[in-house]
């Protein structure tokens, strides 16, 4: 594979890097004491859930976030935190790429009415199943250094 200034695995590695900093940023922009106190995050979904044209997205929501609001918030919360740091760090790098991959899946599925979500959505989730089946924890990642995966 020919590149330019930097070899494939590194471009893979910067595109890994790349999706990190995007879940960091969603994570940085989240009102968490709207979602943690106030339920905002959990409300606005409810909202979109209970309107969705699929009726699957809405007893799906109704059984598994509705009676548990505050947990899912927290979930959502962290799970983003938790994933950009372990795609800039490249730590435990193919869960990420699949936990990440599942989120996008999600919050496609459940924003299926919004166009701007899912392009947002869809590029993050192309980026995951290119980054985990290209193995772009072989550079700048500490499971490289770990000699895991």
């Amino acid at each position: 594979m020919d590149t330019i200034w930097l070899t494939g695995a590194e471009w893979l590695a910067v595109l890994r890097i790349g999706l990190g900093l995007w879940w960091l940023e969603s994570w940085r922009h989240k009102d968490r004491k709207g979602w943690f106190e106030r339920g905002t995050g959990i409300a606005w979904a409810a909202d979109v859930a209970a309107k969705h044209r699929w009726s699957a997205v809405r007893s799906g929501f109704d059984a598994v976030v509705a009676p548990r609001p505050r947990v899912v918030a927290y979930v959502v919360v962290y799970a983003e935190l938790a994933l950009g740091l372990g795609l800039v760090l490249g730590f435990l790098t193919p869960i990420a790429l699949v936990g990440g991959l599942l989120l996008n899946l999600l919050y496609l599925t459940l924003m299926i009415h919004d166009w701007a979500e899912q392009g947002q959505n869809a590029m993050m989730a192309l980026i995951s199943a290119v980054a985990l089946f290209a193995m772009a924890w072989q550079h700048w990642s500490l499971d490289s250094a770990l000699g895991w995966f």
